[in-house]
């Protein structure tokens, strides 16, 4: 099954008035790499979050970007009422002949008049959190599937084509071979005291070297192989990748052997899809 690495994935809820929000985005990349943005209120979570998106997207360039927002109006202030009457009375003892406000005003300004109510993360919000994630994650991997059936498609047409071409091939093998033998017949012809039996000897050699039935069949495997593994493996990328170098090594040579036109020019048409093949493979989880 072909899965892209490319993908998007957005999923939010709404947890105590605060509302979550997460994107996830990803490129290919050879290994996993993580870019992630995360409230300052969630920093403690920040090593869950990774190894849930590590776990589930395997590979990737990828950004995430956790936003929160306050749907409520909350009052996290804390006026510590006995302590700034202790101030104000202990400021009243040091100078009484001021007016009441007056020593509020320095009440307010000494050590923990005004506090911030501690907000911790609870147990519940985080649940909350890694549900969000793992919804994200879920968009994002269907993003991926619906990438990859459009890989799938593209990657099997270009195999069928320089499977198509190769067959193409056979009926020039024998012409080729032929135009040879005529050749060098002829410029036997040309020269006196020739051994021929030496020169029948060099002439098979050099037919022997033109020889690609066995790139032919190698071809066939590795694009055989390469459609089992495409149709049968997960998380199969690295591993077309490497059959495609195998299946450029036999069109290279392939190429390098043809001594005819026509062959050639199938060659060509060959390594224009096997560059697509490449192409697209990086894109292949």
């Amino acid at each position: 099954m072909i899965l892209s690495m490319t993908g998007f994935g957005r999923a939010e809820g709404v947890f105590e008035g605060k509302k979550i929000t997460i994107d996830i985005k990803s490129l290919n990349s050879k290994s996993f790499d993580l870019n992630i943005k995360i409230p300052l209120r969630y920093k403690e979570k920040e090593f869950e979050i990774r190894k849930i998106l590590n776990d589930r997207i395997i590979r990737g360039k990828v950004d995430c970007y956790v936003n929160l927002e306050n749907l409520e109006e909350s009052n996290d202030v804390k006026i510590n009422k006995n302590l700034i009457d202790s101030y104000m009375n202990e400021l009243k003892n040091i100078a009484s002949d001021g007016p009441d406000f007056e020593y509020l005003k320095m009440a307010v300004r000494l050590p923990d008049a005004i506090t911030s109510r501690p907000d911790e993360l609870t147990e519940g919000e985080w649940e909350a959190l890694a549900k969000i994630v793992n919804a994200a994650v879920d968009r994002f991997e269907e993003f991926r599937k619906t990438e990859g059936s459009i890989l799938h498609e593209e990657l099997n047409r270009n195999i069928q084509n320089i499977d198509k071409y190769l067959g193409e091939v056979i009926p020039f093998e024998e012409e080729r071979i032929v135009s040879v033998k005529e050749r060098y017949q002829k410029a036997l012809k040309e020269f006196e005291n020739v051994d021929e039996t030496r020169f029948y000897q060099e002439m098979a050699y050099f037919t022997e070297k033109l020889d690609i039935s066995e790139e032919k069949v190698r071809l066939s495997q590795h694009l055989k192989y390469y459609k089992e593994v495409m149709d049968n493996e997960s998380f199969n990328g690295k591993k077309l990748g490497f059959i495609s170098q195998e299946i450029g090594r036999e069109i290279n040579t392939l190429g390098s052997k043809a001594n005819h036109s026509a062959i050639q020019k199938l060659v060509v048409m060959m390594k224009d899809d096997l560059e697509k093949i490449k192409e697209q493979t990086l894109n292949v989880l």
